[in-house]
């Protein structure tokens, strides 16, 4: 039978968090981010196993203190980041092992993602090709060049772009591999395979389903751990 594996990403430096340990590893609760993450991963029964992309000095760290302290179920495959968040994905890609038909990508410092999120994100996957989660906007958005306003966006045509981002494994792969060869980059999966014609299908998303990436954003998280 052919697999559901999920691509959890986190290789990022943590820069905008400032100083202290790299973001992912921040204690959220009694857990870090990262094993939140994982958590809600681990106990998605439409996963098989995951792949972890993280920083390559991270890796003896990462087993002693974030994978085995914890109870986890499924496997979970430790591999290399790269200098960016595309080429960590693309080293997860390659990863993954066996017979592969969906491919779930997700932010290591979204611990939030629900069980939904995943399980709709699979279904369109597997019905589109790429499907991926996100929220429209609640705020009038503005081009600005040089303070000044150049246009005013359509605020029912805009959608903020979430992980989990799913793809049939095939389709993909491809696209990473042909933004290699293009020297194309971009800030999500979903735009390698709008860039090279495919189509993505979408769901809504959580507002609940933060990315942790400041000491602001934290705080937000810690506010939504209590409640």
């Amino acid at each position: 039978m052919k697999k559901i594996v999920a691509v959890i990403v986190a290789a990022g430096e943590g820069v905008r968090m400032g100083g202290g340990p790299r973001k992912q590893y921040r204690n959220l609760g009694k857990f870090p981010i990262l094993v939140h993450t994982l958590f809600a991963f681990d106990r998605n029964p439409e996963i098989d196993y995951i792949v972890l992309a993280l920083p390559e000095s991270d890796r003896s760290f990462c087993q002693e203190k974030i994978i085995a302290p914890f109870d986890f179920n499924k496997n979970i495959q430790l591999v290399s980041g790269g200098a960016s968040r595309q080429e960590s994905v693309y080293n997860g890609l390659k990863a993954v092992e066996g017979d592969c038909d969906i491919v779930v990508i997700h932010d290591g410092v979204r611990p939030f993602v629900s069980d939904r999120l995943v399980s709709e994100s699979v279904a369109g996957a597997r019905e589109y090709g790429a499907c991926i989660a996100a929220v429209p906007v609640k705020d009038t958005l503005k081009i600005v060049k040089n303070n000044a306003i150049q246009k005013t966006l359509p605020r029912d045509q805009v959608w903020l772009a979430q992980t989990p981002q799913a793809f049939r494994y095939d389709l993909i792969v491809k696209a990473h591999e042909t933004a290699r060869k293009e020297q194309f980059k971009e800030t999500d999966d979903a735009a390698l395979v709008e860039h090279f014609g495919g189509e993505v299908y979408l769901i809504e998303g959580e507002l609940l389903n933060i990315k942790i990436t400041t000491p602001e954003d934290l705080k937000i998280a810690k506010a939504i751990l209590s409640i």
